[in-house]
């Protein structure tokens, strides 16, 4: 599944989609295309996080605003939800002895582990927290609870997300490369499975998209 074949399908049923919905995808698109054309893997995750940005983010009051991992682990709840022929099980499940393995081992893409360098927890504290997420991520494989599982994988997503976006990282450095090219590896197979579920559920509320286009 890449962008080609997903835009192919867009242009044929966007008129028939709600606007927050054809908004969502099209603006998703656009960024799946921009990831695969990057030559290095800090461009190629920056796009796809922004393409599954694109896809989750909603415009809601503010005093009902949830934080921002709360509401991508919402909105992958959802998919998983809407998912009748577990395509994203299937690839947790061939994911999970590589990429998502690695991503559970790694220290430098759990936060807690950063809270421990900066004095904020124990070393006890944050190795004992890097316990209970491994644990956690295999009972809900056992169970076969994907979006628990895609909770775990998404918290460690969104460390690297942070350190990239926010400047605690430097381009084509030497120190990130493996978390970088596990987490650039699940967001590639992963947003292409987003957009085509989302194109897979026009009827299903997905809330106002942010930034409307408005034309003056």
């Amino acid at each position: 599944m890449d962008y080609q074949t997903l835009k192919a399908r867009h242009r044929i049923e966007r008129d028939a989609h709600h606007p927050n919905l054809a908004l969502r995808v099209h603006r998703a698109l656009s960024w799946l295309n921009r990831a695969e054309q990057a030559e290095d893997v800090d461009g190629r995750f920056i796009f796809l996080w922004i393409a599954f940005n694109a896809a989750y983010a909603t415009d809601i009051d503010e005093q009902y605003r949830l934080s921002e991992q709360e509401s991508f682990k919402s909105f992958l709840q959802k998919l998983c939800t809407l998912d009748t022929e577990n395509l994203i099980e299937k690839l947790v499940w061939s994911e999970f002895a590589g990429s998502i393995r690695a991503l559970l081992d790694n220290p430098y893409v759990f936060q807690s582990f950063w809270d421990f360098q900066n004095g904020k927890i124990t070393e006890v504290e944050w190795e004992e927290r890097l316990r209970s997420g491994k644990r956690s991520a295999q009972l809900a494989l056992a169970n076969r609870h994907t979006a628990k599982v895609l909770g775990v994988m998404f918290n460690r997503i969104y460390t690297l997300r942070n350190q990239l976006i926010h400047g605690g990282a430097t381009w084509d450095g030497s120190v990130n490369r493996a978390q970088l090219r596990d987490c650039a590896n699940l967001l590639g197979k992963l947003v292409p499975l987003v957009i085509l579920l989302m194109l897979d559920s026009p009827r299903t509320l997905w809330g106002d998209a942010c930034y409307p286009v408005v034309r003056t």
